[in-house]
C-alpha cells in the first residue's frame, strides 16, 4: 500500500531575532513590504513586528540596487505586499544570512495524511512531500501521521520495521519516503 503525506505551512514562521526595544527574540512577519527609491537606486524591506512589544524591524530584501535591474514583476509583488513573496523570501537562505535571522516553525505547519491513518496491511510505503522548506523531525511526522508515540516510532526504527533511505533521527525539509513493515 502506498500513501502520500504533505507537510504544508499554516502561517508564516516566526522570525528569530533580538528586539532592541524589549529583548524579546521573536518577530511575526506582517507580510508587508516597505519600498524606498532614491533617484535611480531602490531598497526594499520585509516588515516584522515584535511579538511582545510590537516594535517593527526591517528585513533587507533589496539594498541599493539600480531600479532597472529589478524585475518589474518583483517590484509589482513588493508594492502589492504579496504574502507568497513574503513566505518565499523568509525561506531564502541568502535573505536569512544577510539579516542574521532564523525561523521558528513551531505550530506553523500541518500534516495532511490524505484521510485514513490506520495501520493496514503488511507494509505501507509513504512519500512525504514538503510544500515549503519546513525543518521537521521525521520521527515526529511519522508519530503524528499514524497516531503513535515518538518512543514507539523509535522502537520501530530500532527493530527494523520502519526503514528509509534517509536518516530519520535528524531534521529534514525535503521530500523523503519510508516503509513501515507490520
Amino acid at each position: 500500500m502506498s500513501k502520500i503525506w504533505v507537510v504544508a505551512p499554516t502561517r508564516l514562521p516566526l522570525v528569530l531575532r533580538r528586539c532592541h526595544a524589549c529583548a524579546s527574540e521573536r518577530f511575526r512577519s506582517s507580510g508587508k513590504f516597505r519600498v524606498n527609491a532614491n533617484h535611480k537606486l531602490i531598497d526594499a524591506w520585509l516588515l516584522a513586528l515584535c511579538t511582545v512589544c510590537g516594535e517593527t524591524t526591517k528585513l533587507t530584501v533589496l539594498e541599493r540596487l539600480h531600479v532597472r535591474s529589478v524585475r518589474p514583476d518583483l517590484l509589482d509583488l513588493l508594492h502589492r505586499n504579496d504574502l507568497g513573496l513574503a513566505a518565499e523570501l523568509l525561506q531564502d537562505p541568502v535573505v536569512r544570512r544577510r539579516n542574521r535571522i532564523a525561523l521558528d516553525w513551531d505550530n506553523a505547519w500541518r500534516l495532511d495524511t490524505g484521510g485514513s491513518d490506520q495501520l493496514e496491511g503488511e507494509a505501507i510505503e509513504v512519500l512525504v512531500r514538503f510544500a515549503a522548506r519546513i525543518p521537521v523531525r521525521p520521527v515526529r511526522l511519522i508519530a503524528e501521521g499514524f497516531g503513535l508515540s515518538r518512543a514507539e516510532v523509535e522502537r520501530l526504527i530500532t527493530e527494523g520495521s520502519l526503514v528509509s533511505a534517509v536518516c530519520l533521527s535528524g531534521r529534514l525539509s525535503g521530500d523523503f519516503t519510508f516503509t513501515l513493515k507490520r
